[in-house]
């Protein structure tokens, strides 16, 4: 029978409605199934429902949900989930606008306001002379200024060795022969940067999972919910309802020692084509601790020119609306003589428009230096956290005992702070249990770890390398 449909044909026999007990024997006497569907069909409802092990004096397993064959955690995480694609479709639609329309309004309205200033200034330059002809065309000094200022401004933009080149590499002023082995960003790319910070490197959804795999697979097949823990990061109460999915997903078993040490078997696993029969093992969570990005990820250069961009248009945004500079008024400035003009409105195009957008566009990166300060704070609680799980894996390991003036100063050295008062609950999620010595010292006991410890380390000196090997090839394609 599939582990689903032996699943539920156990949850249809007990009651959910509360938290849930059962031992594969109880599953087989509820429902009738032979015991090896009663265990996988366990398996599967840990995995469905977040279900946790236990184990007795006399080795026994003891499958345990907490919330019975009910999932509350379903709305709050859909919930999540529903923010996160809102969030991420939001921003995404955003980062589009910014790459696309942005950089081009950005240089557009730039080019359009220095060719206004231009032709104001040729204008009044030309109704001043007196050596104009007759025969000259309206606004002639007007076009050309512009058409120069366009001309320049798409050389600059093109250019490879401009600072604003589409094709620039981030390494402007660096020595040729080094600039050439930098990554090229584009201009849209600087901007997307400056305004919405550098981009996040896509997520991998089965990160963990290959994290879990090859050190079960440096583990000679054996694993605890320890080494899940240190290459995961994850407290015990998440580890372990995902080491029920494994064993299913891996083909794998749960054992249990003399001590009564759970540890979990996947000897499917060891089976390799390499000539290293134990894979070495993966860096540790707190190892691969994401430092926190750069505020844009742009070097001086490029954000002082984006910024200096920004704030002309926001500033000849405001001009335009303080002198009426509306298109009609504009188009005016290339007649030959001046006239007087009636007031054409609020000037929408080139007024309100760049001043709106170009301020907007400045509360981005303010907003994200403004949350800033939480988002350290909160790295650094995570750095905090991971010290403390390294602390204590590694002092189970080496049996040391765990005291809180140890756990301080792991976490000390990893912030630079202080500690506050949340390492007790910190020390709780792992699975501690405070123990007061002879002497009277205080001491966290995790004795769970210790036991897991002390039987996937014996596992794993029993464990036979034949499991690794391959049999002897009979028959190949290759060689007929």
């Amino acid at each position: 029978m599939s582990p689903a449909k032996a699943g539920e044909a156990i949850r249809a026999k007990v009651d959910a409605s509360q938290s849930v007990t059962l031992t594969v024997a109880d599953a087989a006497a509820r429902t009738g199934l032979a015991l090896r569907d009663a265990e996988n069909g366990l398996k599967w409802l840990s995995t469905e429902f977040r279900g946790q092990l236990r184990v007795t004096s006399g080795g026994e397993l003891v499958h345990v949900f907490p919330t019975g064959f009910r999932k509350p955690w379903e709305s709050r995480e859909t919930l999540d989930r529903m923010a996160r694609a809102i969030g991420h479709a939001f921003m995404g639609g955003l980062r589009f606008v910014v790459r696309a329309w942005v950089a081009i309004v950005l240089v557009g309205y730039a080019a359009i306001f220095i060719a206004l200033v231009l032709g104001m200034a040729f204008a009044r330059q030309s109704n001043d002379s007196n050596s104009r002809r007759e025969g000259d065309l309206p606004g002639g000094a007007l076009a050309y200024a512009f058409l120069r200022v366009i001309g320049d401004a798409l050389f600059w933009t093109f250019h490879p060795w401009s600072p604003f080149s589409v094709y620039a590499a981030p390494a402007y002023g660096l020595p040729r022969a080094q600039r050439s082995r930098e990554p090229r960003v584009p201009l849209y790319e600087r901007v997307n940067r400056f305004f919405f910070g550098p981009p996040v490197p896509p997520h991998d959804p089965r990160e963990m999972e290959q994290l879990i795999v090859a050190t079960i697979r440096a583990g000679k097949g054996r694993i605890g919910l320890g080494d899940v823990m240190r290459v995961t990061g994850l407290p015990r109460d998440k580890a372990d309802p995902l080491m029920a999915r494994l064993m299913l997903d891996y083909d794998g078993d749960v054992a249990v020692s003399e001590d009564g040490g759970i540890l979990y078997r996947f000897t499917a696993l060891r089976k390799t084509a390499s000539d290293s029969i134990v894979p070495p093992e993966p860096p540790p969570a707190w190892a691969r601790a994401k430092p926190l990005p750069p505020i844009t990820g742009n070097s001086a250069g490029p954000n002082l020119a984006v910024a200096a961009l920004n704030a002309f248009n926001l500033a000849m945004g405001a001009w335009a609306i303080e002198n009426g500079m509306t298109i009609e008024r504009a188009m005016h400035l290339f007649d030959r003589f001046p006239h007087p003009i009636a007031d054409t409105g609020m000037p929408i195009v080139l007024g309100l428009v760049p001043l709106v957008f170009s301020a907007l566009l400045f509360l981005l990166p303010i907003a994200r230096v403004a949350t800033r300060p939480w988002k350290r704070r909160a790295a650094e609680r995570e750095k905090g956290r991971l010290s403390i799980l390294r602390e204590v894996l590694e002092r189970v390991k080496a049996k040391q005992p765990v005291t809180d003036s140890a756990v301080a100063e792991a976490w000390r050295r990893a912030t630079g702070r202080q500690p506050g008062k949340g390492l007790d609950r910190e020390l709780s999620t792992l699975g501690g249990d405070v123990a007061i010595d002879p002497s009277g010292a205080t001491r966290w006991r995790f004795a769970d770890l210790e036991t897991e410890a002390a039987a996937v380390l014996a596992e794993r000196e029993a464990a036979a390398s034949e499991e690794a090997r391959l049999g002897d090839v009979v028959y190949a394609t290759d060689e007929h």
